[in-house]
């Protein structure tokens, strides 16, 4: 088993968060005990952020103890990831528009105790205002606007110091246009606030997306 990142693991083709939770499955994922180590399986094909890793991303920027504004958690699939990297000390404001998905998400936050949902509509962080500073803001709201959304959010609540990732689904933004035009047109966008440090797209996984990993520049 070899270590890829900080709290990210690799055992032949299976990426590994170790749980933070021992004994409690958030979904159906597989776990595997390895010397008295209870680990998580993480599926690319369910996870953007994983795929993105699958795929060979250079950097993945979370650690022990921060703090993360994720955009459209949904039911929490992959933030229950995110929950084991960051750990006890650690929190995620996870922003969802569903209630329903809130009401999935709401046994997994609830027993892995650093998730905090948060029903809302990411294009309006006026409404959720008290959320503190945060070291990253994660983006996965499928919508024509995306590029807007992430930017919006990381004026509002990431550190001067911070990162940002977003998954660009070109199909929710035009569905007419090739997707490496979209991707070309939303980098743009992005360059124009952040560093671009990495990016991949992540078919097979995800077909029809771009993942971006991003640090905010300096002003």
């Amino acid at each position: 088993m070899n270590q890829i990142f900080p709290g990210v693991w690799k055992q032949k083709n299976k990426i590994l968060t170790k749980n933070i939770v021992p004994g409690f499955r958030s979904f159906t994922e597989e776990t595997l005990k390895i010397k008295g180590e209870e680990y998580r399986v993480w599926d690319p094909s369910r996870s953007k952020a994983c795929a993105a890793i699958a795929k060979g991303l250079k950097g993945f920027p979370l650690r022990q103890g921060m703090k993360i504004l994720y955009l459209g958690i949904a039911n929490g699939y992959t933030s229950s990831f995110f929950s084991d990297i960051i750990g006890s000390e650690g929190i995620i404001y996870g922003v969802e528009i569903s209630e329903r998905s809130i009401r999935d998400l709401n046994p997994v936050a609830e027993k892995r105790g650093n998730i905090v949902p948060v029903l809302a509509n990411a294009r309006r962080p006026e409404d959720y205002r008290w959320i503190e500073q945060v070291d990253i803001v994660y983006q996965d709201v499928a919508t024509n606007d995306q590029s807007e959304i992430l930017i919006r959010n990381c004026n509002a609540f990431l550190k001067p110091s911070g990162f940002a990732m977003i998954a660009i689904k070109s199909r929710s933004i035009d569905v007419t246009k090739n997707p490496r035009q979209i991707y070309t047109q939303e980098e743009k966008k992005l360059s124009r606030v952040f560093k671009i440090l990495d990016k991949k797209e992540l078919d097979p996984f995800e077909k029809d997306h771009m993942f971006f990993l991003l640090k905010i520049k300096q002003l």
